[in-house]
């Protein structure tokens, strides 16, 4: 299935175009046709939801929370089951929104996971204590080591766990460790960033976040998901209009959710793109997306293992992952493995640490003196030497011949470390560019941007 965008031209340095091979799904997802299709429909309709009488505000409003009924559906709730979605504008700002709404006390117990998305960490880190459920060498952990940081004292206030690995693609055993935390009266959140385009969102959840962005509606819009009842009570995390019945200068009377929570002028368009995203993927149905995914994910990660100087991090290749291969190449830097893939060959991959850096430093097995030293690079505005490494990641439209292409170019980059023109690499950003003189690539259109290191 094509994505606006795929296959179009992107100079290279020797002169060439290639078309572009998009293999960063795992951050952000091209859009679908059909997605792009209704969003180009629904814009002459576009005005401001909730608060005009006017039709086109009738019109916006209605797609507005048709997008609404449609998400809560994708999460596995019924309509009048007592669960609410809040539109967001992410996963992000989504976890970040249900941090403010618990009410957590700073000697509360979050439990979570070392494999963990930044999105799932930081935020318990500015409202209460964490307790880490840690991973093995090859990057998974089992439902009895979510049991043993469960049983911990105090009681957790919430388990919150990635459907799936943004590094590894590995899938945590979901079923079981909800049923673990609900057994021990542990209500679980579920970061399904990774999940969402790839399988069903687990029912048994008590809250979901996901975002557009990665399941093909690159408009901005994102989901939290959870009991209507955690919502009911208490000023909002965003204060606002929209969000209020009425207000005085010395008094607030909030409405109720979800309109509570949605303080401002609403994305309207992101929430009509994802109504569409949700509907192309049911149109596909999961049993040929899965299958496709397992087809790539095998024919990926085992390829790239098998090429010499390439090690794959994360567990092997027998355990079933989401369709992306997180690797390095041994002697030639991430960052340097990344450039040369989109300058040479016009393949766009992710590289650096993928807004998971405990997990990723587990990986890559680096000692805490290791460790050390690149804290203190880094503090010092230094960034080359910043630890890493590469991912590819396959999305609805990618092939198996997208794949080979991939892996005969890293191939080409493990066999040859030594690139055929000189990279410089910027200190600051720790990024490599090409020194040539070729349109796309000249010292002129090195711009603000071009950095996809941090994180």
């Amino acid at each position: 299935m094509a994505l606006v965008g795929d296959g179009g031209p992107v100079p290279c340095i020797d002169g060439v175009d290639r078309p572009y091979l998009s293999l960063d799904a795992a951050a952000s997802t091209g859009a679908l046709a059909a997605v792009a299709q209704r969003v180009a429909d629904f814009l002459p309709l576009y005005s401001s939801v909730h608060r005009g009488a006017g039709f086109r505000s009738r019109q916006a409003t209605a797609a507005y929370e048709h997008a609404r009924a449609s998400a809560l559906a994708f999460a596995g709730r019924e309509p009048s089951g007592g669960d609410v979605a809040i539109m967001c504008r992410n996963t992000t700002e989504a976890i970040n929104h249900l941090a403010y709404r618990l009410r957590l006390a700073p000697d509360d117990v979050v439990a979570t996971t070392v494999i963990e998305h930044h999105a799932n960490l930081l935020p318990w880190a500015r409202v209460c204590q964490r307790r880490f459920v840690d991973c093995g060498e090859d990057g998974t952990f089992t439902e009895d080591d979510v049991v043993a940081v469960l049983d911990g004292s105090p009681r957790p206030r919430l388990l919150a766990v990635s459907g799936a690995s943004n590094v590894t693609g590995w899938l945590p055993p979901l079923d079981a460790i909800i049923e673990a935390a609900h057994q021990r009266g542990v209500p679980v959140l579920v970061d399904a960033a990774q999940l969402a385009p790839h399988a069903p969102l687990p029912r048994a959840a008590d809250f979901l976040a996901w975002s557009g962005h990665k399941m093909y509606a690159p408009f901005g819009a994102g989901v939290l998901v959870g009991p209507l009842a955690a919502f009911e009570d208490g000023d909002p995390f965003l204060a606002g209009g929209g969000a209020v019945d009425l207000v005085d200068l010395d008094e607030v009377i909030w409405t109720d959710p979800p309109d509570r929570e949605e303080a401002g002028s609403p994305n309207v368009v992101g929430a009509v793109a994802l109504d569409a995203a949700i509907a192309a993927l049911a149109g596909l149905g999961w049993p040929a997306i899965q299958e496709h995914d397992a087809v790539l994910a095998g024919r990926m990660r085992s390829s790239l293992a098998a090429v010499p100087g390439v090690r794959l991090l994360g567990p092997d290749l027998s355990t079933p992952t989401l369709p992306l291969a997180t690797f390095v190449v041994e002697g030639v830097a991430h960052a340097l493995v990344a450039a040369r893939l989109s300058a040479e060959f016009g393949i766009g991959v992710r590289h650096g640490c993928f807004c998971a850096h405990p997990y990723l430093l587990r990986l890559l097995g680096l000692s805490p003196a290791e460790v050390a030293a690149y804290r203190g690079a880094v503090l010092a505005g230094d960034r080359r030497e910043i630890p890493g490494a590469v991912r590819a990641s396959a999305s609805l439209s990618t092939s198996t011949d997208d794949v080979d292409r991939l892996v005969a170019a890293v191939s080409i980059i493990a066999s040859q470390p030594d690139p055929p023109v000189p990279y410089e690499q910027d200190p600051s950003t720790g990024d490599f560019w090409p020194m040539v003189d070729v349109p796309g690539w000249s010292e002129g259109e090195r711009g603000p941007g071009s950095s996809c290191a941090r994180g």
